[in-house]
């Protein structure tokens, strides 16, 4: 068969049939010549237009010379510093009003936000034309270091509706049953969890027994709730709330209680069905722990308001403790202001952690054996050098002193350690002491005299933490614990004092590079650490929903707790300010970069 017939026997299979009617032109000699000319034109044709035109050949140009010029940071923009080194980072390109694109259904830009049981964006406050941390003058500086972010007019919204004030009338002292409570954990989580129980009480219209503190927890604290609370005015404070008693009347001593495991995370209609259904047995309910057993979302705003009112008003420290933070916070303040510094480098969070970066091989050991003793810390075989890649690792003391120092805070600044023993003593301390040598604790700014009534209770010296880190002019956290977030909820309830939440992931990358002698310390790599923090110090934005695609238990562990950002809920807009020159940018979570989208306030 001839190579003619070939095709067109082909052709018969791949045209319509009235297509295969037209006559196959013959490639003869010139008509070759001509189909090779004219194919040579369409390339160069192509080739000239090809800058001009979006597509792969672009953005294979672009890529080539991004390697190029890889080597080349001398002029090159810190932002594409750090999108080359693949750092994850919470920063916008920063532009004029004018120059971000609304999307053409700008309807869509004035209605309410989603519901908090569905993913919520993160709320970015954007100054339209802020300078770099290189370009700020000496006086501008340090008021950038202490002044606190915008508010933008958010404040304390926590006062109860009619309806709530009515139904308080209607119940007066009448309940169905008794609440007992055994808060569990250190003092931050038990705090939490005596918040939520107090809106539980209130959902199940029960009478509250003065709550119960874990004894049998790592830190072996004795300490009963009026030794670390002020009872007289947890009870007088929400009277109008939930009745609340000192303990069980003398008739109910021996009653039949039932013990229950609240589920974590819960709904309303599982407290008001679930649970509430037990008040037709037993006239007393046990709640065998607290951590974590209310919703962060999704609950009726009054609930949301109670939990704000407990957290952040009627559950104060006893007056002793109370009057003992407030000495520290004006002895650590008479020289001027100060940071807090939550130093999370303690022996028992290294332990669960599983973080030994920096240690010696025996202090890794040890480490690691107090961490397979203690038995409720499930995970026991953990990799210390893919937690640290992750963020996953509380800060050492020399990496909170390169933050510091490449923020810009001058090297006579105060800091106040607000944590337990520091594992390694002194020698693990001597980075950051070089580079900051004006530290205080507890220990250095009271005598062991004013001490010794605290001394013996780890949860009493815990809260003069609290106290004197709420009050700081600046707060910053190396890990995201129980205190962690319950004074970065405070510090926002309060004004938004500014609180830095230190990038860890993006930090190690940076330090290793510095380590490596890929980066120096220097105007660069202060501008890079800048970049990384810019938007991470503790301005107004919607507190964070559940991570996407995340399910069941985990979509709830996911979500942002309730107690470290409580806006909406607790925080609103007493009056809308004009922004001028600002843009609210809002990027949703999830996803490398994320996505951004300009709306109104």
């Amino acid at each position: 068969m001839s190579p003619r017939s070939r095709v067109l026997k082909q052709r018969k299979h791949m045209f319509p049939s009235r297509m295969r009617q037209l006559p196959l032109p013959a490639l003869t000699g010139s008509r070759l010549v001509w189909l090779v000319v004219w194919a040579a034109v369409a390339a160069l044709v192509v080739v000239q237009l090809a800058p001009r035109m979006p597509g792969s050949s672009q953005v294979l140009d672009m890529d080539e010379e991004r390697e190029n010029d890889e080597n080349d940071t001398s002029q090159a923009d810190p932002l594409q510093m750090l999108q080359r080194q693949g750092i994850a980072y919470d920063v916008v390109p920063i532009r004029a009003p004018s120059q971000i694109h609304l999307p053409s259904d700008s309807q869509s830009l004035t209605q309410p936000s989603r519901s908090f049981r569905e993913q919520e964006p993160e709320q970015l406050l954007v100054p339209a034309s802020e300078p770099s941390s290189l370009s700020y003058k000496a006086e501008d500086l340090q008021k950038r270091l202490w002044q606190n972010p915008p508010a933008h007019g958010y404040g304390p919204c926590v006062e109860p509706s009619d309806s709530y004030k009515r139904a308080s009338v209607e119940r007066g002292s009448r309940s169905r049953g008794y609440l007992t409570v055994h808060a569990n954990g250190g003092l931050n989580q038990m705090r939490a969890g005596i918040c939520d129980m107090v809106a539980v009480a209130r959902i199940l219209n029960a009478t509250l027994v003065v709550p119960e503190l874990d004894k049998s927890s790592f830190w072996q604290d004795s300490s009963n709730f009026s030794d670390v609370f002020d009872t007289d005015h947890f009870i007088s404070a929400l009277a109008s709330d939930v009745p609340v008693v000192r303990r069980l009347p003398k008739e109910l001593k021996y009653a039949e209680v039932k013990r229950v495991h609240f589920t974590s995370w819960s709904p309303l209609s599982y407290y008001s069905k679930e649970i509430g259904r037990y008040w037709r047995q037993y006239k007393v309910l046990r709640a065998l722990k607290t951590d974590s057993r209310l919703a962060n979302n999704g609950l009726p705003p009054d609930i949301q308001k109670l939990r704000c009112r407990v957290h952040f008003e009627a559950l104060r420290f006893a007056p002793h403790i109370q009057a003992f933070g407030e000495e520290l916070v004006r002895r650590v303040r008479k020289d001027g202001p100060y940071v807090a510094l939550h130093l999370r480098y303690e022996k028992d969070m290294l332990a669960f952690s599983g973080c030994s970066h920096g240690l010696t091989q025996a202090q890794a050991d040890e480490l690691t054996a107090t961490r397979r003793a203690t038995k409720q810390w499930r995970v026991k075989d953990i990799n210390a050098a893919e937690q640290r890649a992750q963020g996953s690792c509380p800060m050492t003391p020399r990496e909170v002193g390169l933050l510091l120092s490449a923020l810009g805070f001058p090297n006579h600044t105060r800091l106040y350690i607000a944590a337990g023993e520091i594992y390694g003593g002194e020698d693990t301390m001597k980075d950051l002491r070089a580079r900051f040598p004006f530290i205080e604790r507890k220990e250095t700014l009271a005598t062991a005299e004013e001490l010794a009534p605290l001394a013996a209770h780890q949860n009493a010296m815990a809260a003069v933490d609290y106290l004197v880190s709420v009050q700081a002019d600046v707060f910053l956290a190396t890990y995201s614990g129980n205190m962690a977030r319950a004074v970065e909820g405070h510090r926002r309830f309060l004004g938004h004092k500014r609180t830095i939440s230190p990038d860890r992931k993006g930090l190690v990358r940076l330090i290793d590079r510095l380590d490596r002698g890929e980066l120096q310390e220097g105007p660069a790599f202060s501008e890079l650490v800048y970049l990384l923090h810019m938007h991470r110090q503790g301005a107004p934005r919607h507190r964070k929903g559940p991570l996407p695609g995340v399910k069941k238990k985990d979509r709830h562990r996911s979500e942002e707790a309730f107690y470290a950002n409580p806006l909406p809920d607790c925080l609103c807009q007493a009056k809308p300010e004009t922004l001028g020159g600002r843009a609210i940018l809002f990027r949703e979570r999830g996803g490398k970069g994320g996505r951004y989208a300009a709306r109104s306030l």
